[in-house]
């Protein structure tokens, strides 16, 4: 089986196509493609662009998600996380940034500002069913786990 290709194409010239940063990296960073500054208040969210569409093949999605240096340093992160882009979309990849940080944090064009995986999709058949298979949690949940 080959290696899996991912298209790319630039919708901005500015824009930056993704990277994977290390070897072993699982995501490789967005980069924003925005013509102006956005200057993004504690509180606030904004659309930022990354300024590229992808093509995926069927099968697959690509999980938008936060970068773990500007979120520790500066409270940074996304809105949706992680977000999904489906392998039948050809808009341009967005990034909806939040700042939960107590400082105005400036995004600036080329800012690494999240990470794309790219994982596979499974789509099982969906039954309606009366009965579901009995397990030792049952339908414990929201930290039942921890508790004795």
């Amino acid at each position: 089986m080959g290696a899996l290709v991912l298209k790319v194409k630039k919708l901005r010239e500015c824009a930056i196509l993704p990277k994977y940063m290390s070897d072993a990296a699982a995501g490789m960073d967005l980069y924003s493609a925005n013509e102006e500054d956005i200057l993004l208040m504690p509180g606030k969210r904004a659309m930022v662009p990354t300024g590229i569409a992808i093509s995926l093949p069927a099968g697959y999605e690509a999980q938008i998600r936060p970068r773990s240096g500007i979120a520790y340093k500066h409270g940074i992160t996304l809105v949706n996380s992680p977000g999904t882009i489906d392998a039948d979309y050809r808009g341009e990849i967005m990034t909806l940034m939040i700042n939960h940080g107590g400082e105005p944090y400036v995004i600036s064009r080329g800012l690494r500002l999240a990470q794309m995986v790219i994982s596979q999709v499974f789509r099982p058949k969906i039954i309606q069913t009366d009965d579901l298979e009995e397990t030792g949690r049952g339908s414990g949940g929201f930290g039942h786990t921890g508790h004795k």
